[in-house]
């Protein structure tokens, strides 16, 4: 009999990080022992636990057989925690503001789906987190990439932004620190953005901050705040959560605060409060995991970058020492985009980590799952494993390089 046809939809879907641990699976199954830079999970890694009074209060409400459906939009102790956050980083946000979601990926099918239409299109960074080339097409809509600089600590173009922008655009996304390149957007681009985005009414802006506390220069600038600061109308909802920053990617809990001074997004908002209340709530235990987070001292994530800074300065001075290899350093998140310069891989990064992974056991990210044009040539390196396991995947990628 012939198999049941999937949906289109379905069929064309691809998300290089995951898709990637295919055959590393089978290498495993195998028998043999693989070293993996390749996902941004922090609990893969020893080294980074999620905090233990976030455990603690997880547990905690678990015993108090908190395990009911909260309100569809979260918890309001946990809304007003946000809400205070974001205050916190300059701009004027409101418990109403916010809506609970079971993370980013979540908060971004939704915020899709009440926006796109058929011929709709978001404006995102090449290279970017895969999802906002995935779920576009499920809403009708489309993905056009905007240049990152590839030779300057991949700023976006805002030249590039400014050719691409037309009344198709319905979403212009900056993601910041970036995914998978970990570029920094500062004052001068996040306003550039802004008065970009000024003159297309129908345009809105997503602000993926989800590395905001992972700013190894400390300067992040909130992208809601600067259009507060500078006086703005362009409509922003920023993206965050609890599993980057607060270590704990598993409990599946982030957040949109939506900044919108002339109410432009009342319709938009009364679309997403819909599809929230459709799919009943996020988990109610990992709330209160994260409100702990949001609500106590947060001095121990200075330890936490300390370590992942001398984990990406190990891996810049390794890099540097390789024939084959560039990098630009990364202000922020925990990645390295790194350039293949040997003429063999410089459009076969694909082949380069496929061939990696059977030869040296290594498994890293081809850089065009992130970009099909932007990133090709490069590979994404996660620089969370111990300084030990770093100089061992460094040391087998030079004998991969040398030997081939």
């Amino acid at each position: 009999m012939k198999p049941i046809p999937v949906a289109e939809r379905a069929a064309q879907i691809e998300y290089a990080i995951r898709d990637v641990v295919v055959p590393a699976t089978e290498l495993e199954k195998a028998g043999h022992e693989i070293l993996k830079l390749n996902i941004g999970d922090p609990l893969a890694y020893p080294g980074l636990p999620t905090p233990t009074h976030m455990v603690k209060a997880f547990q905690e409400s678990l015993e108090r057989q908190e395990n009911g459906y909260s309100h569809s939009y979260g918890l309001p102790e946990l809304r007003r925690a946000i809400a205070a956050d974001e205050t916190q980083k300059g701009w004027d946000c409101g418990e109403d503001d916010v809506y609970v979601c079971h993370g980013v990926t979540e908060a971004l099918q939704i915020i899709f789906a009440a926006v796109l239409q058929e011929g709709d299109t978001v404006l995102s960074p090449g290279p970017h987190y895969p999802p906002y080339m995935t779920y576009p097409p499920l809403f009708g809509g489309c993905t056009i990439e905007y240049r990152l600089d590839s030779e300057n600590r991949w700023i976006p173009d805002l030249d590039d932004i400014n050719k691409k922008m037309d009344d198709s655009v319905r979403l212009l996304v900056l993601i910041n620190p970036n995914n998978p390149t970990g570029g920094i957007a500062n004052k001068k681009i996040i306003d550039g953005i802004l008065d970009i985005a000024n003159k297309w009414p129908n345009c809105i802006v997503i602000a993926d901050e989800i590395y905001d506390g992972l700013n190894f220069d400390g300067d992040h600038l909130s992208m809601a705040a600067a259009a507060a600061i500078s006086g703005s109308r362009v409509p922003v909802i920023t993206l965050n959560g609890v599993s980057k920053v607060y270590y704990a990617p598993g409990w599946r809990i982030g957040y949109m605060a939506y900044y919108d001074p002339s109410n432009r997004l009342s319709l938009v908002r009364d679309g997403v409060e819909r599809l929230l209340r459709s799919r009943l709530c996020a988990s109610t235990p990992a709330q209160m995991g994260y409100l702990a987070g949001l609500t106590s001292d947060r001095s121990w994530m200075d330890g936490y970058r300390a370590k992942l800074l001398s984990q990406r300065d190990y891996c810049m001075d390794r890099i540097a020492s390789i024939d084959g290899l560039d990098a630009q350093i990364p202000g922020g998140a925990f990645y390295l985009f790194v350039k293949l310069t040997q003429p063999k891989w410089a459009t076969e990064d694909k082949q380069f980590v496929l061939d990696l992974l059977h030869q040296e056991k290594v498994l890293m990210v081809h850089g065009s799952g992130f970009s099909p044009v932007y990133g090709k040539g490069f590979v994404r390196l996660v620089f969370l494993p111990e300084i030990d396991v770093l100089k061992e995947a460094f040391d087998r990628i030079e004998r991969f390089l040398n030997e081939n």
